[in-house]
């Protein structure tokens, strides 16, 4: 197994799936559900994120090429969203394009909110699911799909974790412990986009390579 790719498609994963900023919002959803509803919330929700990467890897390039969507031009609009999402977190404040009010109001009415809005778009949201097809397709190789698939299941694994342990983790970070958590996700994931957009720009404009 080649660690060191291993541990960049799960530095990327879990830097914009961020299990950190879902906590508050899994409890808020779910502060009127039993103890095991909660977890059985949590289960299910970490279950919709591998479904829907998963998906993304496998399903997602054959997708863009049906819509004519070049890949150059997808990497480069992931880039910007990462980056908008990144920018948000250096702030730690709340992204809007990860969730919105609407979204929370109308999952009340459901009901399970495992699958939206907690797995889609909080999670498993825009951000990671462009994330996944653009490091896809870095290369088609069947051990790279395999590390790749390794990695959804980690991440998604740490999300279940994560979503199981929120009062506590809530309780002993704090608002400020969490906040710092999110900065330095979010420091990361802007370095991830400015690399999206700077591989996408020299594949639509090769001359840019040559500068």
């Amino acid at each position: 197994m080649n660690w060191h790719e291993f541990f960049q498609l799960f530095a990327g994963l879990i830097s914009v799936v961020n299990p950190i900023t879902a906590m508050p919002v899994y409890l808020s959803l779910t502060q009127r559900k039993t103890p095991a509803e909660r977890r059985q919330t949590a289960i299910t929700a970490a279950f919709a994120v591998t479904l829907v990467l998963l998906t993304a890897l496998l399903a997602g390039e054959p997708i863009l090429s049906f819509f004519g969507i070049g890949l150059p031009a997808f990497r480069v609009a992931g880039g910007l969203l990462l980056l908008l999402m990144g920018m948000s977190m250096l702030r730690a404040s709340d992204d809007r394009s990860r969730h919105t009010p609407e979204e929370d109001a109308e999952s009340q009415d459901k009901a399970s909110v495992a699958v939206v809005p907690l797995a889609i778009p909080l999670l498993a949201g825009p951000g990671a699911i462009s994330t996944t097809i653009v490091y896809a397709h870095r290369d088609l190789s069947l051990n790279h799909y395999l590390l790749f698939s390794g990695a959804i299941v980690t991440v998604s694994s740490i999300v279940l974790l994560f979503l199981l342990l929120a009062p506590r983790i809530v309780a002993i970070m704090g608002q400020t412990g969490m906040n710092l958590v999110t900065r330095v996700m979010g420091l990361l994931l802007s370095s991830i986009a400015v690399e999206f957009i700077a591989g996408g720009m020299t594949e639509l404009f090769p001359l840019l390579a040559g500068v």
